[in-house]
């Protein structure tokens, strides 16, 4: 399979590098745990457990996972756990973070702290990694988990994201389909009109070399040739995105979801534009999904170190 195939060779580079230190934020979270220490006996990370070390040690011993080799750090809070992770990778002492049992909001508030948090003055974006039976490439969702209706300015924000996600796992040349539901501006369909003046950024050179930016564009077209070919639609995205920049919260909420229960995706996903990436998964998510979105922090936390 694509994402794991490509995600398996960059993890190669990892374990050949110095490990990346993952703060795992209120760790007392069974599939996290499992998660966590997978990767860790795979070379790939050096896990930091904060929160309840009670209940973290009780979940460890049903699941035998052995963690006197971890460096635990008790919190009697999730406020508490969230600061303390975040503070260590403000300092250096960690590279990157992962969400265990608390909320996202909880953690993404010690995130935004202006006295010890990971700002970068960059707006902070989820970035999703699809895998698909019948997709002949790997699909980046933004953002179907945090920005829930993005400005202009923050659509071009999403779309930096996740060209550095991207850029971190080897690609060279990206294609955007700024999503609408049809592919002619009308100023009744806001979503046609911010995906027409990202367009004028990109033909202005306002975008990376390498990136080619098309919009506004309908799904079908982004990601089916087929489609392009009967609408007679001329683009080097059409039918080969790599990129789905939604207008939306609901649109890419909607996609991401069908693409695990309707198209058994496989996906791995980060939140972007922090100093350091931040693993945010669910607890619906697959074990895969909270593996492999470790790895791709790491990843991602390898490649800003260059």
């Amino acid at each position: 399979m694509v994402l794991l195939r490509k995600l398996e060779e960059l993890k190669k580079l990892l374990v050949t590098k110095e490990k990346m230190k993952l703060a795992v934020v209120s760790a007392e979270e069974e599939n996290v745990l499992i998660a966590v220490d997978d990767a860790f006996n795979n070379g790939l990370i050096i896990p930091i457990l904060i929160g309840d070390i009670e209940k973290i040690s009780l979940y460890a011993s049903k699941l035998l996972i052995d963690i006197s080799k971890y460096q635990i750090i008790s919190a009697n809070s999730f406020e508490e756990s969230a600061k303390i992770a975040v503070t260590m990778v403000n300092e250096g002492r960690a590279d990157f973070l992962i969400k265990g049992l608390l909320d996202t909001s909880i953690l993404l508030k010690q995130v935004l702290n202006k006295d010890y948090g990971l700002i970068s003055g960059k707006q902070l974006s989820h970035v999703m990694i699809y895998e698909m039976p019948n997709y002949n490439k790997l699909l980046f969702l933004t953002d179907g988990g945090m920005v829930t209706y993005p400005s202009l300015s923050q659509k071009k924000d999403l779309i930096l994201n996740a060209v550095e996600v991207a850029r971190a796992i080897g690609y060279e040349e990206i294609k955007v389909a700024c999503l609408a539901a049809k592919e002619k501006i009308n100023p009744k369909m806001p979503a046609t009109v911010d995906a027409g003046q990202l367009k004028e950024m990109y033909l202005n050179k306002q975008f990376e070399n390498g990136v080619i930016v098309e919009g506004p564009i309908s799904l079908d077209l982004a990601i089916s040739k087929e489609s392009a070919d009967i609408k007679k639609y001329n683009s080097p995205v059409a039918g080969d995105a790599d990129v789905l920049l939604v207008p939306n919260i609901e649109m890419g909420n909607g996609i991401g979801k069908s693409i695990s229960l309707f198209g058994n995706g496989l996906n791995a996903g980060v939140i972007m534009g922090a100093t350091s990436p931040i693993v945010l998964v669910s607890r619906s998510d697959s074990y895969e999904s909270k593996y492999y979105s470790i790895l791709l922090g790491a990843i991602v936390s390898q490649y800003n170190r260059k």
